[in-house]
């Protein structure tokens, strides 16, 4: 299994969840470099990791050596995967919001509702169902990441499934692109520290770390 960074910085909400993401990923069996410093993030890029994990940061958490690191690494060939709110990150970085492909525009209340797999090709979705029971934060999005043709939308709320949507019929909820030479993966589920005791989203997660890393092939 291939090392990572993973990054759990925040300067805004702080979920709970995010040490049981991180322990998730280490029990996964990745070699895990954990980084909440920012130099130290930036330091840890110059190390090539297989794959960079941001755990639910949110607001600005890198400095502009970071910036620029990251960018080189992904365009580079480096892999990214983004979890939970990793949306709600970096709104000062124009470069982030196109590296994700959409940001965070906000969410109802933490509640049951169906997520419905569109793409099960992909690894990180081929074990679900098409219809997949699930309780999470419901993200809306500033736009659906489908408007560039190089994403792959894996799946979608279905938001007659719960109160509060915002989103419209095409609502993403995981998504798959290349950024220049790299590969960029982002789920917008993992808000509780139950998910990251789940089998089924611990090997969602697992398949897009190993995919974003390329140690699939």
């Amino acid at each position: 299994m291939p090392t990572i960074l993973v990054h759990t910085r925040t300067t805004g909400y702080r979920h709970a969840s995010i040490p049981h993401g991180v322990r998730a990923l280490r029990d996964l069996g990745f070699g895990v470099r954990h980084a909440e410093d920012p130099d130290e993030f930036a330091d840890a890029l110059g190390q090539r990791p297989g794959a960079v994990v941001f755990v639910s940061t949110t607001g600005e958490v890198l400095t502009d050596a970071g910036r620029e690191r990251l960018a080189a690494y992904v365009d580079g060939g480096g892999g990214f995967v983004g979890v939970h709110a990793a949306a709600c990150a970096e709104y000062g970085w124009p470069y982030f919001g196109e590296l994700l492909g959409a940001r965070f525009a906000g969410h109802p209340a933490y509640q049951p509702g169906r997520v419905l797999v569109t793409d099960r090709s992909h690894p990180a979705t081929r074990h679900l169902p098409p219809v997949w029971n699930w309780t999470d934060e419901w993200y809306d999005f500033d736009a659906d990441p489908a408007r560039d043709p190089a994403v792959g939308v894996l799946a979608r709320a279905d938001e007659s499934s719960y109160t509060g949507a915002g989103t419209g019929p095409a609502h993403p909820l995981i998504w798959c692109r290349h950024q220049g030479a790299g590969r960029v993966f982002y789920t917008s589920l993992g808000h509780a520290p139950s998910a990251y005791e789940d089998p089924a989203f611990r090997t969602h997660l697992a398949a897009a770390v190993t995919w974003a890393a390329r140690a699939d092939s």
